[in-house]
């Protein structure tokens, strides 16, 4: 089958002067051309034409466009790409729904707003670079899909036993307890526990290592003091029960 510019045009929701251009720049060349000057796009400019489509949506300019198709030349791995990236963006913007619908529900009954809910989904790439460099590209994928899975009263449940543990931590440090005490080291196990779904294997390197990461980036919420107490307590909670 094949079909005229004018149609493609229709379909894809675009203009026959944008189509004309993609041809211009070499991007999406017509499949014929009548004898009246009329461009026509078979089956395989039309797939090529979606994948144009799509990598826009994404951000790319023309140029980068024409590297990634010239580099990608099976159609079919092509698209399965493009498939995973759309998934990720719907997940993303299943959680800004999510978002704005805890929002406008705790606008309506008075609730305190918190801000990692106002704007969950928002930024979904802000710890990847991070989360990659310190344990890998499938560390951040593994997380991100478990995370983009939850339900809004699952993430508020999740973030909450957060909250809970760093404060149990520290009302254990002010009350002079020590880090091998049975009372901090069970809630250490809390934070063990609540690390698993996310990371999937906890091992004693890695608990202990984030350990020295709370201590060293106040931004997960143990700082000074605090923070060196639950860095001990998870080494010791690590020693005595993970493994490598």
């Amino acid at each position: 089958m094949e079909w005229s510019i004018q149609d493609i045009a229709r379909s894809a929701g675009t203009t026959s002067r944008t189509l004309r251009h993609y041809g211009a720049v070499g991007l999406l060349e017509p499949s014929r051309v009548g004898s009246n000057g009329y461009r026509y796009y078979d089956e395989q400019a039309l797939v090529r034409l979606q994948r144009i489509l799509l990598l826009r949506e994404l951000g790319l300019g023309l140029p980068a466009i024409a590297e990634v198709l010239d580099g990608q030349r099976d159609r079919v791995a092509a698209l399965e790409t493009h498939l995973e990236l759309l998934e990720q963006e719907q997940r993303r913007i299943g959680r800004q729904i999510d978002s704005v619908r805890t929002t406008l529900r705790k606008l309506k009954g008075g609730e305190r707003l918190m801000a990692e809910e106002v704007f969950d989904g928002f930024d979904h790439t802000r710890y990847e670079k991070e989360v990659t460099e310190r344990w890998g590209a499938d560390a951040y994928r593994r997380g991100d899909q478990w995370w983009s899975s939850l339900s809004a009263e699952e993430k508020q449940a999740h973030q909450q036993e957060q909250r809970d543990i760093a404060a149990a931590f520290g009302s254990a440090h002010a009350a002079g307890l020590t880090a091998d005490d049975d009372e901090v080291q069970a809630i250490t196990r809390r934070l063990h526990a609540w690390l698993k779904p996310a990371v999937s294997s906890v091992s004693a390197g890695y608990f202990a290592g984030l350990g020295q990461l709370y201590v060293d980036d106040p931004r997960y919420g143990f700082e000074g003091a605090g923070a060196e107490f639950v860095r001990d307590a998870m080494k010791i909670y690590a020693e005595r029960n993970l493994s490598d």
